[in-house]
């Protein structure tokens, strides 16, 4: 469900829209007061801000000042000040969008999931670009660190090109036999497997002997991480 903060003094059209967003799965929590607001920011999370300009307390602009400056979440303002520099401003502020009341609650649902759409995925390359190490090529058959090409046996390639393939998730030894082309439970008679393991960890790993991405889980099997 998305979870969107209102900080609007109009209670009845809060309640409108609270009501309008909650059948396309979208949850309200409306604050009357800016300040109440603010706070409520610093302990819990919402997706996005819907934020009137005219506010008991505290100019809305301000607000939208103080919510860029320490939060990073997007923000709509709902405003019936039909000043262009109203607009301008609070753009230049660091608001996602600006939609001048009165306007169709429809309007403002397909604006909120288009926003948070674009919010997400922008998220998304920023954290990926940030803390993925290691990165598979298939068609090449080619595994590289930081944009270092690793050099790797077809087993070594093998086996770890299967545990990127589910990063995150704990790989049984049967599960690794089994899609090898290269290896099999034979292979294994003489603890080869762990013997691939360990060169893979010392082409990878800054210390083989403290591992920080290719884990042994004692009874289970490997956990590849890529962070």
């Amino acid at each position: 469900m998305i979870k969107i903060a209102m900080v609007e003094d109009d209670l009845e059209l809060a309640e409108v829209l609270t009501q309008y967003l909650k059948q396309y799965n979208i949850e309200v929590t409306n604050y009357e007061e800016p300040f109440l607001a603010l706070s409520s920011l610093r302990i819990k999370k919402y997706d996005l801000i819907i934020l009137d300009l005219t506010l008991p307390g505290m100019d809305g602009l301000d607000v939208c000042k103080e919510i860029v400056k320490n939060f990073n979440i997007p923000i709509i303002i709902s405003s019936a000040r039909s000043d262009i520099t109203d607009k301008v401003t609070a753009l230049q502020l660091g608001a996602d969008d600006y939609l001048p009341k009165p306007y169709n609650p429809r309007e403002l649902e397909v604006r909120i999931k288009t926003i948070l759409r674009r919010f997400n995925n922008n998220s998304e390359d920023i954290k990926e670009e940030k803390v993925k190490l290691f990165h598979l090529d298939m068609d090449k058959k080619e595994i590289t660190k930081n944009g270092k090409y690793i050099k790797l046996t077809a087993a070594e390639y093998e086996v770890l090109s299967l545990m990127m393939k589910r990063e995150g998730f704990v790989i049984s030894r049967d599960d690794i036999f089994e899609n090898s082309d290269l290896l099999n439970s034979d292979y294994d008679s003489s603890g080869s497997l762990a013997v691939i393991i360990n060169r893979i960890r010392h082409k990878i790993e800054d210390n083989p002997k403290e591992p920080k991405y290719l884990h042994t889980i004692r009874g289970m099997g490997y956990k590849f991480t890529n962070e």
